[in-house]
């Protein structure tokens, strides 16, 4: 593990020797400075980790150097040492970012352990900065994928509802068609970045549980209560919750979450102080909520309260624009996890993914490519590589027939390609296979895949 760096800067040579030696028995690199013009030019070319800093100098005060360290935005955590006779100097140096300070004589362990807990402070804050850089790189709306008009007006929509003041905000679509995505894009491209984003799932968790985890408990609320636990809407504070498929919510738990929504405030299970909130509530859902209003299984009012802001994601199928695109796109993820250099996606099994209906929208889509692109050697996805159930004509293909004609019909030659498709698939791209399936010669059938554009 790499060494943390101090400087020390004081113009007594015995308590920079004292801080030294103590300071590099906790596996510290030490640097001392008795001169504040010296120690800021080590600073712009190499910046410390920690500074231990003496307000009294020779040639500069410590709140000179504190100044000058902030107007140049080095934000490193600064540690006063001063005189007891100087405590207000200390403060002072305080307000200017100073996060600690000690008056001389001090407790060598004292400040050993304050170095301790104001790095480890350092290094959870750095890790905190990177994840949520990270995150927010990972789920931006650049991330979301869409050249179809609807989707592009969805989108365009999200970017403003992210920089303003909305308060609740519902995500519907189909399962796969992304709202989770769009969820952190708004989160992560607007001023609450900085805090928290929680996720929670409102079917994947029991009533009882669900409340203690929104409004969290007193000790000794209930029986398992054995400490006080904050609740998601204390931790969240400032940033944003995701409820998952909302329309799965309990509806005792639907009448507490419109009150928080309305009021901003909450206590906790078994508490009496009222805690305000200030969070953004992302609901998502791929139910039909007036549908379940009208069942009794949702409540109009919540429903109301949601529907201030609504995004609808249209399902794949209606954005046949998108298909390729997000195809590339995940195969571009995806290259340096398989260890892949895929460059493109044949004619054919381009017209294969336009095609199919995607019932399971992006998510299937992206996880068919993935299961293809264990088996591709070269640099071309091609028909063969594609499974098999993407040959189906899709959702409205029925067991009891071998084909059911769409209400709004089809053109015969659909028919007949997608059962030439079919054989294609099913025989692995063995052509006389696949001409026996279909009962005619190998030449009629490479006449019909040259016609439809499968070779």
């Amino acid at each position: 593990m790499a060494k943390n760096k101090i400087l020390v800067l004081d113009d007594d040579n015995l308590i920079c020797w004292s801080l030294k030696t103590s300071l590099e028995q906790d596996n510290h690199q030490v640097v001392c400075f008795s001169s504040g013009k010296e120690a800021l030019g080590h600073i712009s070319k190499d910046s410390p980790d920690l500074i231990l800093l003496d307000l009294m100098l020779p040639d500069i005060s410590g709140e000179e150097i504190l100044k000058k360290l902030r107007e140049v935005n080095l934000d490193v955590p600064i540690v006063v040492i001063t005189a007891r006779t100087e405590v207000a100097s200390a403060v002072n140096a305080m307000k200017l970012g100073a996060v600690d300070y000690f008056c001389k004589p001090f407790d060598l362990e004292e400040i050993k352990i304050t170095v301790r807990k104001i790095l480890e402070m350092e290094h959870l804050k750095s890790e905190i900065y990177y994840r949520r850089a990270k995150e927010k790189s990972a789920y931006s709306f650049d991330q979301v994928i869409c050249s179809d008009p609807r989707m592009v007006s969805t989108l365009n929509m999200a970017r403003k509802i992210a920089n303003s003041e909305t308060m609740t905000i519902l995500i519907q679509g189909e399962s796969g068609t992304g709202k989770d995505l769009l969820a952190k894009a708004i989160h992560y491209e607007s001023r609450r970045a900085s805090h928290p984003l929680i996720e929670i799932s409102c079917t994947a968790m029991p009533e009882h549980l669900l409340e203690s985890e929104l409004f969290g408990h007193e000790r000794g609320a209930f029986t398992d209560a054995k400490k006080m636990k904050r609740g998601l809407f204390e931790i969240a504070d400032g940033g944003s919750i995701v409820f998952e498929e909302i329309g799965d919510m309990p509806l005792n738990m639907q009448a507490k979450l419109l009150k928080v929504l309305e009021d901003r405030k909450f206590r906790r299970i078994g508490g009496v102080k009222t805690i305000d909130t200030d969070v953004r509530i992302i609901a998502t859902t791929n139910k039909i909520l007036q549908e379940e209003v009208r069942k009794g299984k949702f409540r109009l009012d919540l429903f109301y309260r949601l529907q201030v802001v609504t995004l609808t994601l249209p399902p794949l199928r209606e954005r046949k624009a998108d298909i390729l695109p997000l195809a590339y796109h995940f195969i571009r993820q995806m290259n340096p996890k398989f260890n892949k250099n895929i460059q493109r996606i044949s004619p054919a099994a381009e017209k294969l993914l336009l095609h199919y209906n995607w019932p399971g929208n992006v998510r299937q889509l992206k996880n068919t490519l993935e299961r293809a692109m264990i088996f591709i050697e070269g640099e071309e996805l091609s028909i063969e590589q594609l499974p098999i159930d993407l040959s189906s004509v899709g959702p409205s293909s029925s067991p009891d027939l071998l084909f059911k004609l769409p209400p709004e019909g089809i053109p015969l030659e659909e028919i007949e390609k997608q059962a030439v498709i079919q054989a294609i698939r099913y025989t692995k791209g063995n052509q006389i296979r696949a001409a026996k399936l279909l009962g005619i010669s190998r030449d009629s059938l490479r006449r019909k895949l040259k016609k439809y554009g499968l070779i």
